[in-house]
């Protein structure tokens, strides 16, 4: 990742390889005439001011799932008020989904605003111990469509990393949209050339169809060198808070995320069950664990964390 250009074509073979500037990715790269000269294109100038923002960032972890709709926002929302419960520990959340913000309405800061300082951005306070960038805070209204192309979305994941004044933070939990594309290559190598990068929470529900995509995602993070802390199965199943009955919501035809962790020598961390209250705190911006503390998805949620912090110590 680290020696293919940003602006890149999708089959750059890389700016060291033998036939950088020569292959047939490379017609109408803007990149291709330095590149055939052995030269490379010049560095980013941007990386050191971003190696800069992330050198008081203790942990980052990114959220993924090549699945839409399975929950790596809410996820993200509870695991960082689960992991900033302990007052000692600073905590932000980095909402990258360029077209779907999310973060904002979950964590009851929908109507705030970003503060430019000559420090940079200045991320949303949620509690004491807990920050929040969404591009969603920089829109004129929270209706209103982002309809950019790669590279504008690009630019923007850049200037969130080299431009947000995160200050000192032991953890950073960076929520990002479906997918493999565009989004995730330049995140991860930005992220990559900033310094090392803990690695990757995947985030399923049971059915194949999910699993289709979450494969990919896996692939798509051992071709990027991205480390996987472990895979997340979520809405796993549905707990009547009347009667205790359990149901499974989704087939689990191929095995669920279990069968898919043994298949990929990959550690299963949580099995979330389905929670109605849950999808109401979040619609309201409420903390789900002053809402519901002794419910067995909030209880899930610490344990969820406490299996995190073990991996990044």
């Amino acid at each position: 990742m680290s020696d293919v250009p940003e602006d890149a074509n999708a089959g750059c073979p890389g700016t060291g390889s033998a036939g950088a500037g020569k292959a047939s990715g490379c017609a109408g790269c803007p990149n291709q005439g330095a590149c055939a000269t052995g030269q490379g294109p010049p560095p980013d100038a941007d990386v050191p001011k971003i190696q800069d923002r992330f050198s008081r960032i203790k942990h980052k972890i990114l959220i993924l799932s090549g699945k839409g709709g399975v929950g790596k926002s809410t996820l993200t929302s509870n695991l960082a008020r689960a992991l900033a419960s302990d007052p000692s520990k600073q905590v932000a959340i980095l909402d990258v989904d360029i077209c779907g913000p999310s973060q904002p309405r979950m964590m009851g800061v929908e109507d705030e605003e970003v503060h430019n300082s000559a420090d940079g951005w200045t991320p949303v306070g949620i509690q004491p111990n807990l920050t929040l960038m969404s591009i969603a805070f920089l829109l004129g209204d929270k209706n209103d469509a982002v309809i950019w192309r790669g590279a504008r979305k690009n630019g923007m994941i850049k200037q969130f990393l080299k431009d947000v004044d995160w200050g000192e933070v032991d953890y950073l939990l960076i929520d990002t949209p479906p997918g493999t594309s565009d989004e995730h290559i330049s995140l991860v190598q930005f992220l990559l050339q900033a310094g090392p990068l803990d690695g990757a929470l995947i985030v399923s529900t049971p059915q194949e169809v999910s699993l289709l995509d979450v494969r990919k995602e896996v692939s798509f993070c051992i071709k990027t060198k991205v480390p996987i802390l472990g895979v997340v199965e979520n809405m796993a199943r549905f707990v009547c808070p009347n009667c205790a009955h359990t149901t499974l919501l989704f087939p689990t035809s191929t095995g669920g995320a279990e069968k898919m962790c043994e298949d990929s020598n990959l550690e299963l961390l949580a099995q979330l069950p389905l929670e109605p209250a849950l999808a109401e705190a979040l619609d309201n911006g409420e903390d789900f664990f002053e809402t519901n503390p002794d419910s067995t998805l909030a209880k899930s949620f610490m344990d969820l964390a406490e299996k995190v912090k073990a991996k990044l110590h």
